[in-house]
């Protein structure tokens, strides 16, 4: 491990210390014993399968090049950190981070990218790219698994998120699961009982589900994935009363509608940046509109505080009276944000990962050995 990645693990715990102690907020003392546990509890129960920097012998240069990697892709193309973001959460949140999202179809294997809310996923490239570069440092080493979480935490990075150790050793999947891709993965029609109802399936709480929602403040929301909150909202006849009216006025010139008649043509899957991709037929907003790398979280939650969530399920968070406390906290404090969405990062990257003997490392992202 170089002295570099040291310094920032070791940093990152400090601050999630000192975090926790902070006896003066009165929203942490009901919750930092539960979370320094959680913490524990998720190291402990991890150590014995993956290890922080479990390259370090194998293949040493493995997270070097995913790292110089995303970062240079990300200077010509900065939609490439919303993309692996949002391919995290779609891997991880079917079956764990096993890689399947990356399958293509076979004679054997159903895609996941056909189900309906994967249509709209980008990023395969990038991976492929991530992938060609550590087989040629390092053959049959690295699975797809670990290059995926990986390449999302650069990604934070990159949109000005924080830094979070990752433990690594991850194997990938000999299989595809469509279907659970299909009717599992949460949607951002979605309200808020089956927002957290959904999220409570993978084992997040109201806080960590709150504080993974705050990936979306970077990429490009498209009109298709509000459209339905601008006019004729559920069948009203009108727009959805959430929705600040200077703000709605804004969103109808943007996506250029006067009373559109039909709602978004496939169900797209609530994920950070349900789009990536800039599209002149499917105008949308840009969620980092101060700037690239600025107010990653506390902007989202400000705008949702205002009524200017673009997503009905960003907007539900203020519907709850725990998950609308979250916002405020987060609203108004950065270090507070950017700890629980590392700690929720970590929780997320390491769901149901397969280790050795299970699964394989996979010498082409998109097939089985």
């Amino acid at each position: 491990m170089d002295f570099t990645r040291k310094l920032s693990f070791l940093v990152f715990l400090l601050c999630v210390l000192i975090s926790l102690k902070d006896q003066n907020a009165e929203i942490n003392k009901k919750y930092s014993f539960q979370i320094a546990a959680d913490f524990d509890t998720r190291v402990n129960n991890l150590h014995q399968r993956l290890r922080y920097d479990y390259y370090n012998e194998s293949c040493p240069l493995a997270e070097q090049i995913i790292r110089s990697t995303v970062r240079e892709l990300y200077d010509s193309r900065p939609d490439v950190a919303p993309a692996l973001l949002r391919l995290v959460f779609h891997d991880c949140f079917v079956e764990g981070c096993d890689a399947s999202i990356l399958l293509d179809s076979d004679d054997e294997i159903e895609s996941e990218k056909e189900a309906p809310p994967n249509e709209s996923l980008r990023g395969y490239d990038v991976i492929d790219i991530i992938k060609s570069e550590v087989e040629e440092a390092c053959p049959g080493i690295v699975s797809c698994a670990d290059i995926i979480v990986l390449a999302a935490r650069e990604s934070v990075l990159m949109a000005g998120g924080p830094f979070y150790p990752l433990f690594t050793g991850r194997r990938d999947s000999m299989d595809s699961f469509i279907e659970i891709a299909t009717y599992e993965l949460p949607s951002p029609q979605d309200d808020l009982s089956k927002t957290i109802e959904s999220f409570a399936t993978r084992g997040f709480d109201e806080r960590e589900t709150v504080s993974l929602l705050g990936a979306h403040s970077t990429g490009t929301i498209h009109c298709n994935f509000f459209s339905n909150r601008l006019h004729n909202f559920s069948g009203t006849d009108v727009p959805d009363p959430s929705i600040d009216t200077e703000f709605l006025d804004i969103l109808r010139s943007k996506c250029n509608t006067s009373n559109p008649t039909s709602a978004p043509s496939a169900s797209p899957s609530l994920s950070p940046s349900p789009s990536s991709d800039a599209s002149f037929h499917n105008p949308g907003m840009k969620m980092d509109y101060e700037g690239p790398r600025t107010g990653f979280g506390t902007l989202y939650y400000r705008s949702l505080l205002q009524g200017k969530g673009l997503l009905f399920v960003d907007q539900q968070l203020t519907a709850g009276e725990d998950t609308v406390t979250w916002v405020r906290a987060y609203a108004s404090d950065v270090s507070l944000f950017q700890r629980d969405f590392g700690l929720t990062m970590i929780k997320l990257s390491n769901l149901q990962v397969l280790t050795a003997p299970a699964g394989q490392v996979r010498l082409n992202c998109r097939k089985v050995n």
